[in-house]
């Protein structure tokens, strides 16, 4: 019998393969932020704000 629970605590302790997990998390979690930020940078708005920062700076610079 104490081999048995040894054999269960040693099994739960066993986190391999976990690194692994946590690197398809943070895949799913990288490949989402970006499709938010190209829909984000592609949209009318923000491109008209990014090139009105951009006008004003170069304006700035060479008058």
């Amino acid at each position: 019998m104490a081999t048995n629970s040894a054999k269960i605590v040693a099994a739960l302790k066993d986190d391999t393969g976990l690194t692994t997990a946590e690197y398809a998390v943070g895949t799913v979690a990288v490949a989402g932020l970006g499709g938010v930020l190209l829909k984000l940078l592609t949209s009318d708005g923000v491109r008209d704000l990014i090139w009105n920062v951009i006008t004003t700076a170069f304006s700035r610079f060479f008058g």
